[in-house]
C-alpha cells in the first residue's frame, strides 16, 4: 500500500511541476495568469490511497504590471474584464492582451489574427472594422464665434461701411469654410460700433461683400441681449458647388473695456481625406484619424466580465473560453458597470510571481524527492524481505 501511496504522490508532484513550469515559461506572456495545482487527499474504502491533483486554481483577480508601450493600439484593462475576440472557428474567445491591429481589409484584429468584437455605428455587437478609404468632403454649415467687442470704441469717422477703407469699421475676424467641393474660402467679419452698446457686423467672404449686417446689442453690464440663437448667413454659390450658407452663433460674446479679444472662432466642414491612422481611445472607440485633419469614431470595443471568470478554460492564445461555471459573459464597454477603464498605450504583463514560484519548485523538489524515499526504502524492504525466505 506504501508503494502505491508513494507512487500517488509523485503522481501529484509532476501535475505541480507541470502546473509551475507553465507559470514560469509564461512569465513574459503579455496578459497570463499564473495556476496553481491543489492537492487532495485520496481515500479507497476509508483507507488512504495518497494524493491527487484535486483542481487548478488561476489567479484571475491579480493583475500584472502595465507596461507603456506608446503603441496607440495597445491597451490595458485596469480593473476586471477582458477583451472579446472570435476565432477562425467563429466561437469567442476572451483575452487580457490588448494588442490590436488592422488588417488590409479593415478589420481590427489581435495579435493572434482574431476579429475583435464591439459595437459598431450601429450599436449591434459584431466585427469592429475601420474604413480603409477616403471620406468626402464635407460643407460647413455653422459657425461659433466667441469675444469681446471693445467698450471703449467710438463710433467710426467715415460711414457708411466700406471693407476697403478700415476708417469705417472698428475691428475684425477671418474665418475659413469649406464649400461642398472640399475649397476653402475665408469668410470676413467687420465689426462696427454703434450708438450706445450696439454693433453691426458685416461680412464678405473672398473679397466680396456677401449676406446682411447682423445687429449685436449688450446690456449696461456688457453682456449680449441680442441676438438671441444663431444668424443665418447666405455666402453664396461657389463656382461648381452647391449654394453655401452658414448659421453664425454669437452666445457667449461680451462688450467690455480693453482691446477686442477672440476666444472662439470655428467653422465646421472639412476637405476629403484619406485615412492616415488607427488608435485606441480610451473609452475603448476606434479612432480613425485622415489626413485633413478630421478624426471620426469606428465603432468601440466591447469589454467582458463574468459572474465567476475563475471558471473560464484556458486556450491557445493566451485566452479563455466560457464554460458552464462562468455563466454567461456581461457585455459592456470600458469603465461601464464592473468593467475596467482602459490605459491606452500599454499592455498588462504576466502576473506570475517568479519569487513564489522558484520557492514551490524547491517544495515540489524535496516532496518528489521524499516519494521517491519511500519507494526506494519500500523497494529495499522487499528485497530483504525476499532474501530471508
Amino acid at each position: 500500500m506504501s508503494f502505491n501511496i508513494a507512487l500517488a504522490g509523485i503522481n501529484a508532484i509532476n501535475g505541480q511541476l507541470n502546473q509551475i513550469s507553465n507559470n514560469i515559461a509564461n512569465s513574459g506572456t503579455v496578459g497570463f495568469k499564473s495556476g496553481r495545482a491543489n492537492f487532495a487527499s485520496s481515500y479507497i474504502n476509508a483507507m488512504p490511497s495518497g494524493v491527487s491533483i484535486g483542481s487548478t486554481s488561476q489567479s484571475m483577480s491579480i493583475s500584472g504590471n502595465l507596461l507603456p508601450t506608446g503603441r496607440g493600439m495597445d491597451a490595458a484593462i485596469s480593473g476586471k474584464g477582458f477583451f472579446v475576440s472570435r476565432d477562425t472557428d467563429g466561437s469567442m474567445v476572451y483575452s487580457r492582451a490588448g494588442m490590436f491591429d488592422v488588417d488590409k481589409d479593415g478589420n481590427v484584429i489581435d495579435f493572434m489574427l482574431r476579429r475583435v468584437q464591439g459595437y459598431g455605428e450601429s450599436g449591434a455587437l459584431g466585427d469592429l472594422t475601420v474604413p480603409t478609404g477616403g471620406i468626402p468632403a464635407e460643407a460647413s454649415s455653422s459657425l461659433e464665434y466667441v469675444g469681446n467687442m471693445s467698450a471703449d470704441w467710438k463710433e467710426p469717422s467715415v460711414t457708411p461701411f466700406d471693407k476697403d477703407n478700415p476708417q469705417s469699421y472698428n475691428g475684425m475676424s477671418a474665418t475659413t469654410v469649406t464649400d461642398s467641393l472640399g475649397r476653402e474660402h475665408t469668410v470676413t467679419q467687420y465689426f462696427v460700433k454703434g450708438a450706445g452698446n450696439d454693433m453691426q457686423v458685416y461680412y464678405a467672404m473672398d473679397g466680396e461683400d456677401v449676406g446682411l449686417p447682423t445687429f449685436l446689442s449688450f446690456d449696461t453690464e456688457g453682456k449680449m441681449v441680442m441676438p438671441i440663437g444663431s444668424v443665418d448667413l447666405d455666402l453664396g454659390t461657389p463656382t461648381g458647388a452647391a449654394p453655401l450658407s452658414i448659421a453664425i452663433s454669437y452666445t457667449g460674446t461680451t462688450m467690455f473695456g480693453g482691446d477686442q479679444s477672440t476666444a472662439k472662432n470655428r467653422a465646421d466642414g472639412y476637405k476629403s481625406g484619406t485615412v492616415t491612422g488607427v488608435s485606441l481611445a480610451e473609452d475603448g472607440s476606434i479612432q480613425v484619424q485622415y489626413s485633413n485633419g478630421k478624426k471620426l469614431s469606428a465603432g468601440q470595443l466591447a469589454i467582458a466580465t463574468f459572474q465567476n471568470e475563475n471558471g473560464l478554460v484556458p486556450v491557445d492564445g493566451s485566452a479563455w473560453q466560457a464554460s458552464g461555471a462562468t455563466g454567461e459573459p456581461l457585455l459592456g464597454t470600458a469603465g461601464v458597470g464592473m468593467a475596467g477603464k482602459l490605459a491606452v498605450g500599454a499592455v498588462e504583463q504576466s502576473n506570475v510571481d517568479m519569487t513564489s514560484e522558484l520557492v514551490n519548485l524547491m517544495g515540489a523538489q524535496q516532496n518528489y524527492q521524499a516519494n521517491s524515499k519511500v519507494l526506494s526504502t519500500e523497494n529495499e524492504m522487499m528485497r530483504t524481505l525476499m532474501q530471508a525466505l
